[in-house]
C-alpha cells in the first residue's frame, strides 16, 4: 500500500490516545480511504511541528483494504470487530510509512524494512497463486508467511512505537494468520469464493503497478 507523507519532525511515540480510540464508532458504510485520511490527521496532529501531511491510500489498496474488511465482517459476524482490525491495519501502515518517510530507521532497520516488504511481495503472490492455480491452496503456507511478516514488523518498529501498536499488530495478523480464517476464504464451495476473487484481483493489480 503506497503513503505519501510530507516530512515531520516528531517522535511517533506520541500518536496513542485512549480518548479518541473511545470516541471511534462503528459506521454505517465502511471506507478505508476516509478512514485513512482520518487517521493520518489524528497520528500528526499529535506531532510537535503539527506539519501539514498527506497520506494517500491509492484507489486499487483502498479497494483491497474494503473488500478485507466485508470478508472479515463475514467470517466473524461482527461488524464492530472487522472496523477494528482493518483500522489497525490502516494506523500500522500509515505510522510505518511515516518512520520511514522522515528518514527514523537506522541501518539495521532499513535492512528489516527491505526484508519485510520482500516478504509482503511473496505473501501477495502467494495469495493470488493459490487462488489461480486449482488444489494448491495450503493454509499453514499462508499462516507461515503472514507471521513471519508480523515478526519483521514488531523488529522494525521496536525502537519507535509503543506496546499498544505492537498490540494493533498482533490482532490483525491474530486474524489474518488463523488457519481456520484462510481454509474459509479459500473453500472453493463456500461463501467467501466471489470476496477472494476481488481480494486477488486487487492484489494482481498491486502486483502489476509494483505497489506491494
Amino acid at each position: 500500500m503506497s503513503a505519501v507523507v510530507a516530512p515531520a519532525a516528531a517522535h511517533p511515540d506520541t500518536m496513542n490516545s485512549e480518548a479518541e480510540e473511545s470516541k471511534e464508532v462503528a459506521t454505517d458504510v465502511f471506507n478505508s480511504k476516509n478512514l485513512a485520511v482520518q487517521a493520518q490527521k489524528k497520528i500528526l496532529g499529535k506531532m510537535v511541528s503539527k506539519s501539514i501531511a498527506t497520506t494517500l491510500i491509492d484507489d486499487t489498496s483502498s479497494e483491497v483494504l474494503d473488500e478485507l474488511y466485508r470478508v472479515t465482517k463475514e467470517y466473524t459476524q461482527n461488524k464492530k470487530e472487522a472496523e477494528k482490525i482493518i483500522k489497525n491495519l490502516i494506523k500500522t501502515v500509515i505510522k510505518l510509512a511515516i518512520l520511514y518517510r522522515n528518514n527514523q530507521f537506522n541501518q539495521d532497520e532499513l535492512a528489516l524494512m527491505e526484508k519485510f516488504k520482500k516478504k509482503v511481495h511473496q505473501l501477495a503472490m502467494t495469495v493470488v497463486s493459490f487462488h489461480q492455480v486449482d488444489f494448491t491452496f495450503d493454509r499453514n503456507v499462508l499462516s507461515r508467511l503472514l507471521n513471519e511478516c508480523r515478526e519483521l514488523l514488531h523488529q522494525i518498529i521496536q525502537r519507535h512505537l509503543t506496546a499498544k501498536s505492537h498490540g494493533r499488530i498482533n490482532k490483525v495478523f491474530d486474524h489474518f494468520s488463523d488457519c481456520d480464517f484462510l481454509a474459509a476464504l479459500y473453500n472453493p464451495f463456500g461463501n467467501f469464493k466471489p470476496h477472494l476473487q476481488k481480494l486477488c484481483d486487487g492484489i494482481n493489480k498491486m502486483l502489476d503497478e509494483d505497489n506491494i
